[in-house]
């Protein structure tokens, strides 16, 4: 597997794949039939299957270092590519779609113009130095929408990124704020696929309901503010306003595909609260092609649900490379009962490829 090169070596200097004490390969069993350091190829029926991981993290220290944002916290190490590879061919994973958490939407105009470009471009040279396992998202300066117009049309049609990611909210400001219509609309006519992870919900911690054990900035934070931020885009009427976006949303949806039933049941309970009316049932967009989800969650029976909330088609394996969450993300597609070859090729990577312009 040749994944060297000067491009690549030039390209690692700008890019780190955050790692942690435990990754999901190292706490994972090995794949059956697979020696060290052997890749594992996933099979179903006979047929080679290609997966995309639609969740991995990274950074570009170099665009950390033009705000200053630290590297590292507490318990969190840096691996190199090697190591990353490795973890993949372990897994069974061969592409990864690389995203980058939003620490730069209270920056300055400047600041950010200066972060965005040194990020994107490093993302760029990255993947161009592996491009049969790496592709990124694109990152913009959302807190400056004319800005994040002009970065996400530059990183897509100069730079060759796949898609856009974004936080679940923007120094406080909801996605569904009117003010970032712009970049919607952007994203809508390059017909790319958004990544959206939660940053937590930033305005619960002051009140310290989220202290204590269990880390719940993370636990409960993080998929309640997807949850929120989905809600918000159907009910302000965003995803009306712009049928054609399409947005995966992190942790399976958060919350909002467990309950969604009650966003419909709302309409009629407190119609007075609710207007103007969207244009579908809320369930309804889960389903419809605009809201897309990834598979960390826990068990059979929660993918299962998940599944049957928001379909088949909705549906991309993920990782959460570092954090160890899915500990064998196949295997957790592979035990779900019930599912058909096709449907299995579809969430391990078919439907993911078809979103981000991979070759199968």
């Amino acid at each position: 597997m040749a994944v060297g090169g000067e491009l690549l070596t030039s390209a690692l200097a700008g890019i780190a794949f955050i790692g942690c004490a435990m990754t999901n390969a190292a706490a994972a069993p090995p794949a059956p039939g697979a020696g060290q350091g052997r890749r594992r190829e996933v099979v179903v029926n006979g047929k080679r299957v290609k997966t995309v991981d639609i969740h991995a993290h990274c950074i570009v220290p170099e665009a950390a270092a033009v705000i200053n944002h630290p590297l590292e916290a507490p318990g969190l190490l840096w691996s190199n590519l090697s190591d990353r590879i490795a973890e993949m061919d372990a897994e069974g994973i061969d592409v990864e779609a690389l995203s980058i958490n939003p620490y730069w939407y209270r920056a300055e105009r400047d600041a950010a113009a200066e972060l965005i470009k040194v990020q994107n471009e490093k993302l760029a040279e990255f993947c161009a130095g592996a491009p049969d396992r790496f592709v990124a998202f694109a990152t913009v300066a959302l807190q400056h929408p004319d800005l994040a117009v002009e970065q996400l049309e530059h990183a897509i049609k100069r730079l060759g990124l796949r898609g856009l990611s974004v936080g679940g909210s923007v120094a406080g400001q909801e996605l569904a704020d009117p003010k970032f219509h712009p970049v919607w609309a952007k994203a809508e006519e390059l017909g790319i696929l958004i990544f959206l992870h939660p940053l937590g919900t930033r305005e619960l911690e002051p009140s310290g309901r989220l202290k204590g054990s269990g880390l719940l900035t993370n636990t409960i934070g993080n998929p309640l503010e997807t949850t929120i931020a989905l809600s918000h885009l159907i009910f302000e009427g965003t995803l009306d306003r712009f049928p054609g976006l399409k947005i995966c949303a992190a942790h399976g949806g958060g919350y909002l595909p467990s309950y969604a039933n009650r966003s419909d049941a709302v309409i009629t309970t407190f119609p007075n609260r609710v207007g103007p009316l969207p244009k579908k049932k809320p369930t309804q967009y889960l389903k419809d092609g605009q809201l897309y989800f990834d598979t960390i969650m826990f068990t059979a029976e929660a993918m299962r649900h998940l599944i049957a909330e928001a379909g088949i088609g909705q549906i991309m394996i993920g990782t959460d490379y570092p954090f160890p969450w899915n500990r064998v993300p196949v295997d957790h597609i592979m035990s779900i009962p019930g599912l058909s070859d096709d449907e299995r090729i579809a969430i391990l990577g078919g439907t993911a490829a078809k979103l981000l312009g991979i070759e199968v």
